[in-house]
């Protein structure tokens, strides 16, 4: 096993599989950790708010990270014959991706909502009917 191969397998896994655990963490409330600012204590796993509002970003980072730390020292270990067919591309592209995701699922943030209303009889036929 050479030590060059092995950290680019890993850096390439840990990238791709980070960005995917993230997401889905994100996704499905996949807190190692709870942070409640207020209070400054953190809670183990997902808590409820304990006091005005508590934080879960730590949490997924977490959840994400240790995955992505156990699939790539694993993926470091793999024959060279198949480490040479990942192709270290997918370091950047799954990322890229994975943050389109989350744009379109926190779109809510980024686009204003805008409540449009069906006007009513009276106001389209102007009361007359």
């Amino acid at each position: 096993m050479k030590i060059t191969r092995s950290i680019s397998v890993f850096a390439t896994v840990f990238a791709v599989v980070y960005a995917v655990v993230y997401v889905v963490a994100v996704e499905q409330n996949y807190a190692l950790i709870t942070y409640h600012p207020v209070l400054n204590q953190f809670g183990l796993l997902v808590e409820p708010p304990k006091a005005e509002l508590a934080m879960y970003w730590y949490g997924w980072m977490a959840t994400a990270g240790i995955a992505a730390l156990v699939s790539g020292v694993i993926a470091g270990f793999v024959p060279k014959s198949v480490a040479q067919r990942l192709w270290s591309g997918w370091s950047w592209v799954v990322p890229v991706a994975m943050m389109l995701v989350v744009s379109y699922i926190q779109r809510g943030y980024f686009i204003p909502r805008t409540s449009v209303e069906t006007p009513s009889v009276e106001q389209r036929t102007g009361g007359v009917e």
